[in-house]
């Protein structure tokens, strides 16, 4: 790639859409196809690509949106580690913002700051890291949130923590790995699906080859995408001729990034600082071998251990269907609450509040068809 137009080219996109076109007859049902991630979601609706594929192919949105499928019991400890009495002020919790206002069971962290909790937004676990440097009478927790593609980071600051030595620094690991729920999803088959727009920044850290169980397992393609239109275009249009033909694979739309084996390195990262457990996703409860926790050897930088909180945690709100949006199941403008209760101003669910959740997407986009 020389230059970013090369991808938004409106004389190969067309030519793309009319290869899908042709190769999808009138009256067969469409294509049902997910993407993954909440970075494709909104590039998809940014560039018209849903209205554009409309009556051939449909897209459907799926968990790609870490801070959504954060579960409310887990934010309820956050919030509980910031504004506890017998923490309040002897606690800094760092936070990236798109946290701050995703509505647990008794608020958010932003109205806990309001409160008076110490709560900070940082840019990257470093400037955490500087702020256990600049506090050492304080207690630094860095809220983990992410999936495969920011826990790399996240682990090389914890080790380097332990490295210069700073007690005073740990994390509340709510780190979450894709395949599990990918695997979540079509066990449950509440939604029927023909392939999958592979993730492109986890696929980098991953390797495409991590998702070889989808077409071996479930007989279904996945094409792993960038994010610029010619990218998904691409990807999806991979996607419907496996469909066609009958031969499911996993296919690499997006090879100046993702490698068959991933990044060793990021890898290797992760391995020395986290161990594969269950986690709790919201929307889906829990799934086994998809969080990443601490490892013994850092136990004590793990803020769930060092720091226990009473939390109680309390049903979603009445009407709220953030769960079924985050399986692919529903729509968001198919629930009651969209655009009406919940909107990005007074958001009653986590996936209005992202900027990478499906129904902040829609939100923002409507039914925009870019010409």
């Amino acid at each position: 790639m020389k230059y970013i137009d090369e991808f938004r080219n409106p004389t190969l996109a067309r030519k793309l859409i009319a290869q899908m076109r042709r190769a999808i007859p009138a009256a067969a049902p469409p294509i049902h196809l997910m993407e993954f991630c909440g970075g494709h979601t909104h590039a998809i609706f940014h560039f018209g690509l849903r209205q554009m594929l409309a009556g051939q192919v449909a897209l459907h949105s799926g968990p790609g949106c870490p801070v959504c499928v954060t579960a409310a019991a887990d934010l309820d400890r956050a919030i509980a580690l910031a504004d506890a009495p017998d923490l309040r002020g002897r606690v800094i919790l760092a936070t990236f913002g798109d946290m701050l206002r995703v509505p647990g069971s008794h608020g958010t962290l932003q109205e806990a700051r309001a409160r008076g909790a110490d709560v900070r937004v940082v840019y990257s676990p470093l400037d955490a890291l500087a702020l256990a440097r600049q506090h050492p009478a304080r207690e630094v927790i860095f809220l983990g949130v992410g999936f495969e593609t920011t826990a790399p980071g996240i682990a090389a600051t914890l080790l380097q923590a332990e490295d210069e030595g700073w007690p005073n620094f740990s994390v509340l690991s709510l780190h979450k790995l894709t395949p599990p729920a990918m695997r979540a999803i079509l066990d449950a088959g509440e939604v029927a699906l023909d392939g999958i727009i592979g993730p492109g920044h986890v696929s980098a850290v991953i390797g495409s080859q991590a998702w070889d169980f989808l077409p071996r397992e479930y007989g279904m393609a996945c094409a792993v995408a960038g994010f610029e239109p010619l990218d998904i275009l691409s990807a999806i249009a991979a996607l419907v001729a496996a469909a066609r033909a009958g031969a499911p694979a996993v296919i690499n739309r997006y090879g100046r990034s993702v490698q068959p084996e991933g990044n060793p390195a990021a890898q290797a990262m992760l391995e020395r600082a986290f161990a594969v457990g269950p986690a709790m996703w919201r929307g889906f409860g829990e799934i086994p071998a998809s969080g990443l926790h601490l490892r013994e050897s850092l136990a004590h930088r793990d803020a769930a251990r060092r720091f226990p909180v009473a939390v109680t945690t309390r049903p979603e709100p009445p009407g709220c269907r953030c769960g079924e949006v985050l399986r692919g199941v529903l729509a968001p403008d198919e629930c009651a609450l969209f655009g009406r209760v919940c909107t990005p101003r007074a958001p009653v669910g986590p996936c209005m509040v992202s900027a990478e959740g499906a129904c902040a997407a829609h939100f923002k986009y409507g039914d925009t068809i870019l010409a």
